[in-house]
């Protein structure tokens, strides 16, 4: 039985600005990604890799080429649909957490579900996550007290609060040491183990590794905006 392509990028170019400040960030990109992968896409800073993730997560639009997803050509959604999308699509995992400091660990997790006004629907569900990421005796903490670990992972509940079939993570170890970094890694694995699409953005050889050494992986390297065979990237021990 085939697998069902989810994620379809064909001959998607992405570029900024004009004239002789002009800088091409994806050249004639085509990606296929399937439904359960788990993906690293690496490569050193300023190759494209996170714009990628963004024209895939439709937070950006590409400057020519399609992006399927689903089925779908998200490329030509106007923002009303595209905010429609992400919501019902796609969770974001950043480096930076991007958590609301006054609010405590439940609180950041319903955030997405505010616009929506199914923020008292979600609560059991933000309560499950908590147990899942390991966070249980720490749901009314507010988010300033937590480590950089802790708040990665109530950053990942908070993505997976709309049940997305797809997670995008961008550096989501950037921040972190190398312990902490590595729980943050297995978790998303474990999102894929358990049905997510999932797409790691990174500059780490050890998630790359990972990635590659679990029956779901798949590694995707990129140089200058363009995909590119295995480099042979060093590889070393967390």
């Amino acid at each position: 039985m085939e697998n069902t392509i989810l994620i379809d990028l064909q001959n998607v170019n992405k570029t900024f600005g004009v004239g002789k400040s002009k800088i091409r960030a994806l050249e004639d990109v085509s990606l296929q990604i399937e439904e359960g992968d788990l993906i690293s896409i690496m490569g050193p800073s300023g190759s494209g890799k996170s714009t990628l993730l963004y024209v895939i997560g439709a937070m950006d639009k590409p400057s020519s080429g399609l992006v399927l997803i689903n089925g779908k050509n998200v490329a030509n959604l106007p923002e009303s649909k595209l905010s429609e999308h992400r919501k019902d699509f796609i969770g974001f995992v950043f480096q930076n957490y991007y958590l609301i400091p006054n609010l405590d660990v439940v609180g950041n997790i319903l955030m997405p579900l505010i616009p929506y006004r199914a923020k008292a629907k979600g609560k059991q569900r933000a309560l499950d996550l908590i147990t899942f990421v390991g966070l249980e005796g720490r749901e009314h903490s507010k988010v300033g007290k937590l480590s950089g670990g802790e708040s990665q992972r109530v950053a990942i509940a908070r993505a997976l609060i709309n049940d997305p079939k797809v997670i995008l993570a961008d550096e989501p170890t950037g921040n972190l040491d190398s312990e902490s970094g590595k729980k943050i890694v297995e978790y998303l694995i474990q999102l894929a183990e358990n049905g997510k699409t999932v797409i790691i953005v990174t500059h780490d050889p050890r998630i790359v590794r990972m990635v590659k050494d679990h029956p779901l992986g798949k590694n995707i390297w990129i140089s200058d905006g363009k995909l590119i065979n295995d480099p042979n990237f060093s590889v070393y021990e967390w």
